[in-house]
Formats: structure tokens, sequence, C-alpha cells
């Protein structure tokens, strides 16, 4: 397949393989899709953007590996919905499951295309667009819909699939807003913008990952239905809750209105639908969040080495 960057100018070519079978068939199937580019922030020379896959929220991984000790160029599919590309060192210690390999003859283009989306992401904030496609395929573009039996339910995936869709390539308003000071509820304290810009970053990507990831995950090995809807009133909504007080008032209505309809939800399979919209929902969210922080607020503080 073909991983391109045209708005810098680069495309390499990748080959997957069968070290997570499952996992590459996952991606293979939604090709071709495009996404916004993201960096790694902590963990070092790591490319990862969102794939519009639901499956990867829960499908299994065949082998795990310190994602360290492999290869540069080595492709991750994770149960965070990214394709991540290790095109350097990476310093997290943290298991990933990879599913294929850019070519050798590619991994300078690789590096160097790692180079320009970190200035992107740290600097500029102009958006680097991803483009994903099987060797000699055009590009596309395209999200998946799952359909929920309950009729409200339903109409509540039909507006989360349309706004995740019409934000996927282009920022929310909402945090264009919030990224430029202009906050109605006045968070804030002393009218500082960037505490909160900090605390919307925090709690946006676990609600993503974690608390409707989760929820999905949960869903598939067999947790009750009483259960599931417990946990997921006890884990949505003050996340949910804070995010609209500081400006992401179409989240804040989303979860309310799922919340309101979970006791209609009577079976597995439209639990599992509803929870995965909103999972892709909030990490796309997230994914624009990471983009848009001012982290070159932080060009002072460089890392000096171990403490003695």
């Amino acid at each position: 397949m073909e991983i391109s960057w045209p708005g810098i100018g680069i495309t390499v070519a990748a080959e997957l393989d069968e070290r997570n079978p499952s996992l590459a068939q996952c991606l293979w199937d939604a090709l071709p899709y495009r996404s916004l580019q993201g960096h790694a922030l902590v963990a070092g020379y790591h490319l990862y953007h969102l794939a519009p896959v639901h499956s990867l929220l829960h499908t299994p991984a065949e082998l795990k590996v310190d994602r360290r000790t492999v290869p540069d160029g080595t492709l991750f599919c994770s149960r965070l919905q990214h394709l991540g590309i290790k095109y350097g060192e990476l310093t997290e210690p943290m298991t990933a499951t990879p599913i294929g390999k850019v070519v050798d003859a590619d991994l300078d283009a690789l590096s160097q295309a790692g180079r320009e989306v970190w200035h992107s992401v740290y600097t500029t904030k102009e958006p680097v667009i991803a483009e994903v496609r099987r060797t000699g395929q055009a590009s596309g573009h395209d999200l998946p819909r799952m359909p929920v039996g309950d009729p409200e339910l339903n109409q509540l995936a039909t507006e989360v699939h349309a706004e995740t869709k019409r934000i996927w390539l282009d920022p929310p308003q909402e945090l264009l807003n919030l990224h430029q000071g202009r906050i109605p509820s006045g968070a804030g304290s002393y009218e500082t913008v960037l505490t909160t810009l900090l605390f919307v970053n925090g709690e946006t990507r676990p609600l993503g990952y974690s608390c409707y990831g989760g929820l999905v995950r949960a869903a598939l090995d067999g947790m009750p239905m009483p259960w599931l809807r417990q946990m997921t009133r006890q884990l949505a909504h003050t996340p949910a809750e804070f995010l609209g007080y500081c400006g992401l008032d179409r989240l804040w209505d989303f979860t309310q209105r799922l919340l309101s309809g979970l006791e209609r939800i009577n079976n597995h399979e439209d639990f599992i639908a509803i929870m995965g919209h909103m999972a892709l929902y909030c990490n796309c969210l997230g994914g624009w969040n990471l983009h848009l922080f001012p982290w070159e607020a932080g060009a002072h503080l460089r890392r000096t080495g171990a403490p003695a």
C-alpha cells in the first residue's frame, strides 16, 4: 500500500505482513481513506493518525512487541484507532501491534515526512493530511456508519456520524473558538486560556480512548447490559459535562441524549454501534486538540538528563 502526504509532497510504499493478520485486514478493508496526520509528543520519533475503522477498537492482536525494539518504518494498528509509524528512536516502553513496514528504500522519505509533520504540530499549525490507499488505487474517503435499532438513538448515531465526517479533515469551530480565547462560559481563572486548553486536552483523549473504546470492548467481552449502562453513566457524564462548560457544546448535547436513551438499548449490538460512533467522534476531537494545542509555548523547557 501507499501512505502519502500531498501537502508536503511525500509518498512512501509499505507492505502489510502476517504478524497481526486480523488487524492488517481491518486496515486493508477500510482503504482508501484520508486523515489528519499527527506526531507523538512524548514517545519520540513516531507518526500516528486516526483511522476510520470501528473494528480497531476491539480486534484482538496475535503478536505484541515493545515498539522501541522494532525497525524504523514499522507500522502499527492500535485499539486507539491509530495507524502508527515508527521513524526513529522511541523512549516509551509501550507494547504495540505491528502490521507491516515501510519499504527500506523509502525510509529517508519517511524521516523527512516525520520532521515536516513535527514542524506542523509543534510550530506552524498548518494541518498535514495523510492519504492511505492500496498501491495503484485512487485516493478516497468515507466514514463507516453503523445502524442502531432504537429510532431516537439511531438518529443520534446519524448526527454523530455526520458531525464526525464534517470535522474529520477540518477543525471544529468550537475548538477554534476555544484556542482563540472565545470561551462563553468564562472558563479559565484570571482570564487564562492555556489552563483551559490543557484540561480540555486531558479530558477529551481518555473520553474516547478509555471510556467509549473501553465500553465497546466490555460489551464484546459479554458484560451484562445493566452493568454496561451503569458504567456508561459513571464514565461519560462528568468529563463530557466539563467539556461542555469549556465550549464543546455539541459533545455535551450528544452525551446527554445518549445517557437519556440508555434504558432503551436492549442488546449488545446496538450498544456497540452507538458507543463506537461516540468513540470515533471523541477521538477525532482529540486529534484536533493535539494539533491545535500551542506546544511551542513550552519551547524554553528542555530535558536535561536523568536525576542523580
